[in-house]
């Protein structure tokens, strides 16, 4: 049985994927997650084989928990399904070491199919934007994204700073930094460029 957890913040979608995953005979869904932290919680008490999470949730993202599951080495394969067909939200899915990377609008059979293949410690990812990842950089690093989401999200250079531990001008340096690398004039600019290309 290839034992699963899912995390989506869309209650709809939620039991939409658990009913659908719960007809194969050689699935078993554990349980589901409304935000990234319950999802937290759930992989340490239920110890799924598979996690499968949309990106964009509460509390922590679907690339944080597989950032986290990497850091901590535990033995769960990512899967994410999402909405996102953004290369920059695939190239940082790969780099947090997720196996599968699937678009909500493909193929209900997909899924288990890609559970399957992930399993057996295969990958599967989206082949026409497997192509598009490789085709344009992510110019940021981890310091200028977060930055630059805080200011998109509204926050001052002076809240960030205080945020983050950092001063007021490494904050505007971070910034500044970003906007140049995005070629636009400021930071809602570069805000709006970089969560366009999923590098944010």
């Amino acid at each position: 049985m290839i034992r699963v957890l899912l995390a989506e913040d869309q209650a709809m979608v939620r039991g939409a994927l658990s009913a659908l995953l719960n007809l194969e005979s050689d699935i078993e869904v554990l349980g589901s997650a409304a935000d990234g932290e319950a999802a937290w919680r759930e992989i340490q008490r239920l110890k799924p084989d598979v996690l499968v999470t949309d990106i964009e949730m509460p509390g922590l993202t679907g690339l944080e928990l597989a950032q986290r599951i990497q850091r901590q080495a535990l033995p769960i394969k990512v899967i994410i399904v999402t909405t996102f067909a953004r290369p920059g939200f695939l190239r940082r899915a790969l780099e947090a070491g997720v196996s599968g990377y699937l678009l909500k609008d493909a193929p209900a059979e997909n899924l288990a199919e890609a559970l399957r293949m992930v399993h057996r410690g295969g990958r599967s990812i989206d082949p026409q934007l497997a192509l598009d990842a490789w085709s344009e950089a992510d110019p940021l690093n981890d310091r200028e994204r977060q930055v630059l989401r805080l200011a998109g999200e509204g926050q001052s250079a002076s809240d960030i700073a205080t945020q983050l531990n950092l001063s007021h001008g490494t904050v505007r340096n971070y910034l500044s930094e970003a906007i140049g690398k995005l070629g636009v004039a400021n930071r809602i600019e570069a805000y709006r460029l970089a969560r366009q290309k999923g590098w944010l």
